[in-house]
This record gives C-alpha cells, sequence and structure tokens, in this order.
C-alpha cells in the first residue's frame, strides 16, 4: 500500500496552475471553482431526483421546442446562481434561457470572463437513470471592462474559448476540463464533498473501437455519413476493426468515452434537419476544444469547427468528433 499517495483535490490543482504564472490573477480558477459548487449541488439532486417530485417535465417549452424536465430548472438556477454571485464572470448564456444575462453590478462589471453552458445535458434520460451532464465553456470579454457585457462577447468563435469542461452524473461523478495546458480530469469523492484528480492529463487515442451515432436516422443522413456508417459495420481484423456501435442518447456520456478509449461521435444533419440538432456555443464548441486539445479533432463535416463565426446564441451545427484516425477515415467518405 502506498501510505504517502497525495490526493489533490481541484481547488488545489487550479491554484497550482495558478502559481506557475506569477502574473494570473486567479479569475479562471476561482470560475472553475464555482463550476465545481454548483456541479456538487446538481449532483445531489440527481442523486436523489427518484425520491422527491422534481422527475418529469415541468410543464413549459425551452426555446429549442423541447419540454423542460424539472431537473434543467434546477440546474441551470444553480448554474446562474453560483456563477452570478462569485467575482469572476461578467455575463451568462445558457441552452435554457433564450438570451444572455449579464451580471450588471460594480464587482460583475470588472471581471473578465464569460460562460456558456447547457446546465443538463441528456436530462430526456434523467426519468430512465441513464448518465446525464453538464457542459460548460469559458471566453475572455471582448467588450471594454466596468461595463456590461453584451451580444458580441457570447458570439465568439470556438478557437478564442479560455476553458471548456463538462461534468458528468453517473456511476460517479466527474468534471472534467480543458485549457490550452492540457485536459485533466477529476472525480467527486463523496466522502470529503471534493472533486479530487482521477485522470491526470488526458490523451484521447490516435483510434478506437467505438462508434457513436444515432441508426435510427440512418436513411435521413447524407450519403458520405451513411458510406461510413456502413464501412464501421464491416471492419474486421483484416482493416482495423472490428468496430462497435454504442449509442447512450446522452452526448456528455457518449463523447467522453471517446476521449478516454478513443471513438468518434457523430450527430450529422438529416434530411429534415440539414443543420442538425446540436448547439453550437452551448455543445458543440466545448466538446471541440476539449477534444482537440486532448488530441482528437472535430467538425461540422465541412469545417473545423473551432474556425465557425457563430450569429446567434441557439445555432445548431452537425457535429463529428473523435480520435484523429478515425475523423480521417469519415473525411474520405466526405
Amino acid at each position: 500500500m502506498n501510505v504517502d499517495r497525495k490526493v489533490q483535490t481541484l481547488d488545489e490543482f487550479t491554484i497550482q496552475q495558478m502559481r506557475d504564472f506569477p502574473h494570473a490573477t486567479g479569475e479562471l480558477a476561482s470560475l472553475l471553482r464555482d463550476i465545481g459548487l454548483a456541479a456538487k449541488r446538481v449532483n445531489v439532486e440527481v442523486n436523489k431526483a427518484g425520491l422527491v417530485d422534481i422527475l418529469g417535465d415541468a410543464g413549459t417549452i425551452n426555446v429549442q421546442g423541447e419540454d423542460v424536465k424539472k431537473l434543467d430548472i434546477y440546474a441551470n438556477n444553480q448554474f446562474v446562481g453560483v456563477l452570478k454571485h462569485g467575482i469572476s464572470c461578467a455575463g451568462i448564456a445558457s441552452e435554457e434561457l433564450d438570451d444572455y444575462f449579464a451580471f450588471d453590478d460594480p464587482v460583475s462589471n470588472q471581471s473578465k470572463y464569460v460562460c456558456l453552458f447547457d446546465p443538463l445535458d441528456g436530462s430526456g434520460n434523467i426519468d430512465t437513470n441513464v448518465s446525464i451532464g453538464t457542459i460548460f465553456s469559458v471566453y475572455r470579454r471582448i467588450t471594454e471592462k466596468g461595463k456590461p457585457v453584451n451580444l458580441s462577447d457570447f458570439l465568439q468563435p470556438g478557437k478564442e474559448q479560455i476553458a471548456a469542461g463538462y461534468i458528468v452524473y453517473g456511476s460517479s461523478t466527474m468534471l472534467v476540463y480543458a485549457t490550452r495546458r492540457g485536459v485533466n480530469g477529476f472525480t467527486l469523492d463523496p466522502s470529503i464533498g471534493e472533486f479530487t484528480m482521477s485522470h491526470p492529463n488526458i490523451k484521447c487515442p490516435e483510434f478506437g473501437k467505438i462508434y457513436s451515432v444515432n441508426h435510427g436516422n440512418f436513411f435521413q443522413y447524407q450519403e458520405g455519413v451513411k458510406g461510413y456508417i456502413t464501412a464501421c459495420q464491416k471492419k474486421d481484423a483484416t482493416n482495423g476493426g472490428p468496430y462497435t456501435q454504442r449509442y447512450i442518447g446522452s452526448m456528455v456520456a457518449d463523447v467522453h468515452r471517446s476521449l478516454i478509449k478513443g471513438g468518434i461521435f457523430m450527430y450529422p444533419g438529416t434530411i429534415e434537419k440539414p443543420k442538425g440538432k446540436l448547439r453550437l456555443l452551448y455543445e458543440c464548441n466545448p466538446f471541440a476544444f476539449i477534444m482537440e486539445v486532448a488530441g482528437g479533432r472535430a467538425t461540422n463535416g465541412k469545417d473545423r469547427i473551432l474556425d465557425v463565426m457563430p450569429e446567434k446564441l441557439h445555432q445548431r451545427s452537425p457535429f463529428f468528433v473523435g480520435s484523429t484516425g478515425m475523423m480521417a477515415e469519415l473525411e474520405s467518405f466526405l
């Protein structure tokens, strides 16, 4: 037994990272700790959702035209509340809100970051106890400090992200975040109530054995996508296979698996929805940033996701992300 093993918490890690940069202000570290606090509060409710009157629909429709779950509202309120009462965020944009929200007060207006998030991705799986998650990204504001942020601070291409991450509420609760220095994962230790380092310096393998796609929409996809899916099904020991299809229907869980084990996640456009379903700002950009820092790739089928200039807050996009080798295979069909 290694009695000298040191367990490093999220707070300790962010502080250590800050110490490596003498001129760092600590705002990003503070913001990440605030996100971790909100995630712990959401985790408590997710874990007891079946015991209280919090499951099911809230009876309203969000801006995406989807039913809003009660836990969606709770998660959104937690992240908005924690960030608003912190000192490191000037404003937020959320998948659950029609418009951005500027924290227009003297302290927040001096903050240099804005945060965008999907408070509870995969919420359609809440009632069946499938893994769900939170996705977030952080940008440096482009408007003048001292004044309220505006829409331009949120409509930045993904390559301008300072940090991005996600939280998986599953068999264990895990927070993964990336800066340009690397991708690190922290697992919530319920005995001390802290996220502790469990997956340092995550690197996505060049190839994996799993492809994730909603096969029920197969005949709605463009020919190149159908060709690649068919090729995945034909993989065997002679051509780098076999490949296995696994699709949870919870993006956080599917992409997390691809990041850790290697693989590819695809959410193409369809005949009915050529622009796809996923949101560029709240889902595609954060995962594209994380995957690229870890050594993977992400595109919309034509262009690098992180180069796309967003035109509106709730813009949708086709999305392909994963191991570089499997992404190259896909692109040979596109």
